[in-house]
């Protein structure tokens, strides 16, 4: 019987197992000593990898904030942008009513003047 305890050496036992579990204090938490448990020993691998994927999520989230700020930028620039385009437009074509453009030649004296008379229209004939 004590020939199958020793082929067995590598695999813990439930019961100490468990017993080790619920023995965790907060103490030992705060000194490391939780560290150089041999469950945690055996986890090492796994409580890696978690680290690594908590990095990763992160640096994810860190970049998430990162282009929605640069997009909450780029609309407000978007926003401007339609804003001065409507007053530009507006503008232009306050400008281009004939009103407007008879008064800029006089205001700048081109010497220009506005036809009385509607344009005549010109027919071509076959000889």
């Amino acid at each position: 019987m004590t020939e199958k305890k020793d082929q067995n050496i590598e695999f813990i036992d439930r019961e100490q197992e468990v017993k080790e579990i619920r023995s965790f204090s907060g103490r030992e938490f705060l000194d490391g000593t939780i560290l150089i448990r041999e469950i945690v020993s055996k986890q090492l691998q796994f409580i890696l990898f978690l680290t690594f994927l908590a990095i990763v999520y992160i640096g994810n989230r860190y970049h998430a904030e990162k282009l929605f700020r640069r997009v909450s930028e780029i609309q407000s620039e978007v926003k401007n942008l339609r804003a001065e385009q409507i007053t530009t437009t507006a503008k232009l074509m306050n400008l281009s009513k004939p009103s407007s453009v008879s008064h800029l030649v006089e205001k700048r004296g081109l010497g220009l003047k506005e036809l009385t008379n509607p344009p005549k229209v010109l027919n071509k004939t076959d000889k």
